[in-house]
């Protein structure tokens, strides 16, 4: 058996938000540190290469209960979170990244949540710190 990779950071957003995602990561290990993001996990599979608003069209239309494709991502997001100190929620996120969000908070995580919260919402009170942008994030790591 392998033993699970351990990450400073779990970075969670919304496909819709790729290119943002994807460059707070690169961020954060220009930093030293390790961090897992989804989409170089469906790089491999070439998913992540193709226009986001229409991988979501695709994705949104699979039976998600069944396919092997929605249990590969699942297994290897939640492994991936399981074994990570913090984890980051990169607005705007979607359902998925909330859900995360709460197992995060649940197995004891610190929560951190990047991006303007428009309404007031009381779970986002799971989050320990709460930063504007990427940018003023950066600074404190």
């Amino acid at each position: 058996m392998n033993t699970p990779k351990h990450y400073d950071f779990f970075i969670s957003g919304r496909w819709r938000n790729r290119d943002k995602v994807v460059a707070l990561t690169h961020e954060i290990r220009k930093k030293g540190h390790s961090a897992y993001c989804f989409f170089e996990t469906l790089l491999s599979k070439e998913r992540a290469k193709n226009d986001p608003e229409e991988e979501m069209k695709f994705f949104e239309k699979l039976d998600w209960r069944n396919d092997p494709y929605v249990k590969d991502i699942f297994t290897t997001d939640m492994e991936a979170e399981k074994n990570s100190d913090v984890f980051v929620m990169l607005l705007p996120a979607g359902k998925s990244c909330h859900i995360e969000a709460g197992a995060a908070y649940g197995m004891g995580k610190k929560c951190i949540l990047i991006g303007k919260q428009k309404e007031a919402e009381s779970l986002y009170l799971i989050f320990h710190e709460i930063y504007t942008s990427e940018a003023d994030f950066l600074k404190t790591i």
